[in-house]
């Protein structure tokens, strides 16, 4: 994408009509008029805020609480499985295997159409995309409490898990295009928070209700989000216009952008690298306070859920960081560096026996190993551009998902033949290597990403 200065006329229309701001999104320089009229730095938060939506309008936002809204319900339905665990061994007679395999179903799902879900959008936007995925979801978790054999229910958490792929390959399109690129981070890194926050829906929810109630009324609540979601984003998502250097003359194809620059391959494989420390912490956390620290399972719950609401609010304070630097990829060097270096930590505590130590390095290591993903899906869509960013965006998110299915055998493999702490250290040459990968200047256009 090739930025395009404004001219005069045009940044005095822009500030005269800030509504005009929402419809056409663009990457452009801040107008003169806007650079002389910043706020002092010893401006209020409030006012800073109350400036920013007066600028932006309130739809921008009001379409970013429905995106993540949208991708909340679908992380709920994906997730809900994991909580069924239990019931499906102890009440159902399954082994942990095949009760992991039941568990497995929605991902598999949503491996299988993300890319697709992500050029349909290119194609017909938003708008239709998210509903329909969510209905087909919504169905699908409705089959499944209908359902009473196990195959049949496994065969809907793969249908469910293909419908709510269409929230995560749509919605982080739907943020960039409605929001200005000064303010895409912060958009960015809050609609990143509906994974955290699904997971802890369903974690909070589903096993209780399982508990008290059998399978069947645990599955009424990825049905009913579902559905809400779904009936929400049919009437009130709107579609964000074309920013005017993606609108092409009729019959004209854009280009790939896989195939004019490497940027896009670099950003997917850093993205791997990183993921695999990312569900290192979040997979075997737990474990390890419990089985090598010595905490008490309570003790140790409540310190990974309290990592987990540190780590959604990191993914906000990394996204409004490269909104004030100007930069997706700098930033993103400074996390993958950080993220090596907790790694390092928590080897070091369990090699040393730091026990009183353990709890700060998972919450610190929580937070630092999510923070790379709103950057990287925010500087794919910018690159991908409006044409591309379904796709770009699927891709990133597929890769993604088959590194983390891959992680927790890989890991269980090293801990059981080299321990935690060796563990700890082999996961910490990941992100190292992803450093130098981590493109810093676009060589088409000289622009900083």
């Amino acid at each position: 994408m090739t930025e395009r200065p404004e001219t005069a006329t045009a940044a005095a229309s822009r500030a005269a009509s800030p509504a005009a701001r929402v419809e056409v999104p663009t990457t452009a320089p801040e107008s003169a008029t806007t650079a002389t009229t910043a706020p002092a730095p010893e401006t209020t938060v409030a006012a800073g805020a109350s400036r920013l939506t007066a600028t932006l309008g309130l739809r921008p936002w009001f379409m970013l609480a429905l995106g993540l809204f949208a991708q909340v319900a679908g992380t709920v339905a994906v997730t809900t499985p994991a909580f069924l665990v239990t019931l499906l061994h102890d009440q159902r007679g399954l082994s942990l295997a095949q009760a992991g395999l039941v568990v497995a179903a929605p991902s598999l799902g949503m491996v299988l159409t993300l890319i697709a879900w992500g050029a349909l959008a290119d194609r017909v936007g938003e708008h239709w995309v998210i509903a329909a995925g969510l209905t087909i979801t919504a169905l699908a978790a409705l089959g499944a409490l209908l359902a009473g054999d196990l195959t049949a229910i496994t065969i809907f958490f793969v249908i469910g898990g293909m419908g709510a792929a269409s929230a995560n390959a749509a919605g982080g399109r739907l943020v960039v295009g409605w929001f200005p690129r000064e303010r895409r981070g912060l958009a960015m890194g809050i609609r990143q928070m509906a994974q955290p926050l699904g997971v802890a829906v369903a974690a909070i929810v589903v096993p209780p209700i399982a508990a008290a109630n059998g399978l069947n009324a645990a599955l009424l609540l990825p049905f009913a989000v579902t559905a809400a979601a779904a009936v929400l984003s049919a009437i009130f998502i709107r579609d964000p216009k074309r920013a005017p250097h993606d609108m092409l003359p009729v019959g004209q194809k854009p280009l790939n952008p896989y195939r004019t620059t490497s940027l896009l391959w670099r950003i997917h494989g850093v993205s791997v690298l990183l993921v695999f420390p990312q569900f290192v912490v979040s997979t075997f956390a737990l474990v390890w306070l419990i089985t090598d620290e010595g905490w008490q399972p309570l003790a140790a719950g409540i310190v990974v859920g309290v990592a987990q609401f540190v780590g959604a609010l990191g993914r906000i304070v990394v996204g409004l960081v490269s909104d004030r630097v100007g930069s997706r990829m700098l930033p993103l060097r400074v996390v993958a560096g950080a993220a090596a270096l907790m790694m390092i930590v928590l080897a070091l505590t369990d090699w040393w026996g730091f026990s009183g130590l353990a709890a700060v390095g998972v919450i610190l290591a929580s937070a630092i190993t999510v923070a790379d993903n709103g950057l990287a899906f925010t500087a794919v869509a910018e690159i991908a551009g409006s044409r591309w960013s379904g796709r770009a965006l699927g891709a990133q998110n597929t890769a993604q998902f088959v590194a983390a299915a891959a992680t927790a055998p890989v890991m269980g493999a090293l801990i059981g033949a080299f321990g935690f702490a060796a563990s700890f250290g082999l996961t910490a040459l990941l992100p190292l290597v992803a450093i130098p990968l981590v493109p810093l200047i676009d060589k088409r256009s000289g622009k900083k990403l």
